[in-house]
């Protein structure tokens, strides 16, 4: 399964692709949250859950509990619903919103269904999402390349039998550590972030950087086929090695150091060219 964040008005909505049903399932509490305007969703959908029991609802009985990431970072089990029982909640909830909530959950579906088959649409919808959040063509070209590659590494650890989430987090950290020096923590303490998505804040050489230790874990591990955790790690680090090689012979070339403190509230900045920062 794989966990989105899709936004209605400003609002996000967490989600859940099911391949096996191929159909979206989404965080009842966002939704709530959204139609009611609510400012305690929890209550009212414990209220709600009530009133469908006592009325016998089969709403109610398609109720399914996945764990979804929180505000806290950290996944907790999360009623959800299917498409199709969503459209069932929002009939149970009187709200000015419903409609056009209706016309985007079936935009979403459409979306979904496009993607799988044409991935193209997938990547160009991700280059719409950056355009739209200000990011320049020369950063939003390179940050695609990463997704793709990243998405190579992971389908690669699958293989290899890594599927916990905590597992990659671990893996994905000895790697940044043996490229940059620092931790995945620590990156963004440098960068001034919190929950904020790491790659989206890299400059274009950081972006690449990071790209080339992924594309050699991947191409070691799919060469030596290690087994268990460990072996997987330290070809991380091998991979994370080979790109500090080249952030080295970077930082020697052009004087100029490649972990930057800059972040995406500078969109333009972190393209090269436009990067003045760091300077030595």
């Amino acid at each position: 399964m794989e966990n989105k964040i899709k936004v209605f008005e400003n609002k996000n909505v967490r989600t859940v692709w099911n391949d096996e049903e191929e159909d979206w399932y989404f965080s009842v509490i966002d939704i709530i949250e959204i139609l009611t305007g609510s400012n305690n969703p929890r209550r009212y959908w414990s209220d709600l859950k009530r009133k469908l029991i006592s009325e016998g609802s089969q709403l109610y009985e398609n109720i399914v509990q996945l764990k979804l990431p929180a505000a806290d970072g950290k996944k907790y089990s999360t009623d959800v619903l299917s498409t199709k029982n969503v459209l069932r909640l929002v009939q149970s909830i009187p709200s000015p919103k419903a409609e056009p909530f209706k016309v985007w959950l079936a935009q979403i579906g459409a979306d979904r269904l496009d993607e799988i088959a044409d991935p193209e649409k997938a990547i160009m919808r991700g280059a719409d999402f950056y355009r739209a959040k200000g990011y320049t063509e020369g950063w939003i070209n390179q940050r695609l390349q990463t997704i793709e590659m990243r998405k190579e590494l992971t389908d690669e650890w699958k293989a290899r039998g890594i599927e916990k989430e905590k597992d990659y987090a671990i893996l994905t950290n000895e790697m940044t550590k043996a490229w940059s020096g620092l931790s995945v923590k620590e990156y963004k303490q440098k960068k001034g972030l919190k929950k904020e998505n790491l790659r989206d804040n890299m400059t274009n050489i950081e972006l690449v950087l990071n790209m080339l230790a992924e594309v050699t874990a991947t191409s070691i591990s799919k060469q030596e086929k290690p087994e268990g955790f460990e072996e997987n790690k330290k070809v991380a680090v091998r991979g994370g090695k080979v790109a500090n090689f080249a952030r080295e012979n970077y930082e020697k070339e052009t004087g100029q150091k490649a972990i930057s403190s800059l972040n995406a509230k500078d969109k333009p900045a972190l393209e090269i060219g436009n990067n003045k920062e760091d300077k030595r």
